[in-house]
């Protein structure tokens, strides 16, 4: 993935990367709407799905595993571009006044409000499809997601903890995921979810850090703002909260030692971020960020070691 920034000021927008490349130049403007320059936002969406399907599912059936993967994956890529056009429709006017988010497709007069919504359409109805392909319970449990999606581009307006409500949304995979296997919800999904709330407050606090100064102007709310003044401690705490919930995800999933390799290496990487990043330095908020799909591939490496070794 590329880090380049484009002369006129900071920010995370790709033109060069491959999968906008790929596209005739009329659709390169849906394929940002989508962020498929950005394909972290998709990891961190999808690890969760990972890590339950992988949690909840027994010894063997690795090709069972690896098919509902695939699929959870092309679901994640349909509604992850689903969320963020939503998110854009809804933020283009304050987008328009952030130096990170001022080039983006609606506030930039590339596409319309109108073509925004039918891309939206066609994003959800491809997660639809691969969602009504499972159980009854999953299904239920997959729908219960829209309103906790829907109401998260508005938090910003009226909290200062947004990056909580996108954290039960983006880790609702862990729900999703353990419905599919089981048929029903236990406590280790839940726990895993939380742990995943948890990491969320680590990894989009980080990420909202770039826009301090803007969202001061315009007068957007974040933990990044709110715990300006402390945020090693705050960002601390969210990482012991998110180690501690994996943990005990794995302990009620009755997961063995190797699994708990995956989270000491989880925390590691957190311990890393926390006591290395540079609150104002956009830059390297964004680097930390993106380094989060190394946890995603730590803990799911424990969990598959775990089951595949036991």
């Amino acid at each position: 993935m590329s880090d380049a920034v484009p002369a006129g000021g900071h920010t995370d927008i790709d033109r060069t990367h491959w999968t906008l490349r790929l596209l005739p130049t009329w659709a390169r403007p849906y394929g940002r709407l989508a962020r498929w320059d950005r394909p972290i936002g998709t990891w961190l969406l999808l690890f969760p799905c990972w890590w339950s399907l992988a949690l909840a599912q027994a010894p063997g059936s690795l090709w069972w595993l690896a098919w509902f993967m695939l699929l959870f994956a092309v679901g994640a890529v349909a509604m992850r571009g689903a969320g963020c056009t939503w998110n854009d429709i809804l933020d283009r006017d304050i987008d328009a006044h952030v130096e990170r988010t001022r080039r983006r497709p609606l506030p930039a007069g590339e596409v319309t409000v109108r073509q925004a919504l039918v891309w939206l359409v066609i994003q959800a109805a491809i997660g639809a499809v691969i969602l009504f392909s499972f159980s009854p319970f999953a299904i239920m449990v997959g729908l219960a997601s829209l309103a906790v999606v829907a109401i998260y581009p508005l938090m910003k307006r009226i909290t200062s903890w947004p990056q909580v409500v996108l954290g039960l949304a983006f880790n609702w995979g862990a729900l999703l995921g353990w419905a599919m296997v089981r048929g029903r919800l236990d406590w280790a999904a839940v726990a895993l979810w939380l742990g995943g709330v948890a990491w969320t407050l680590v990894y989009d606090t980080i990420y909202a850090m770039q826009d301090q100064r803007d969202d001061a102007i315009v007068g957007v709310r974040s933990t990044a703002r709110r715990f300006q003044a402390t945020p090693r401690v705050w960002l601390a705490f969210f990482a012991v909260l998110a180690v501690t919930g994996f943990a005990l995800a794995g302990g009620l999933a009755g997961a063995g030692m190797i699994f708990g390799v995956g989270v000491l290496a989880v925390a590691i990487h957190l311990g890393w971020q926390v006591a290395t990043v540079k609150p104002q330095d956009p830059a390297d908020c964004l680097y930390k960020f993106r380094a989060n799909r190394f946890v995603g591939w730590l803990l799911l490496a424990g969990i598959l070691a775990d089951r595949v070794l036991r």
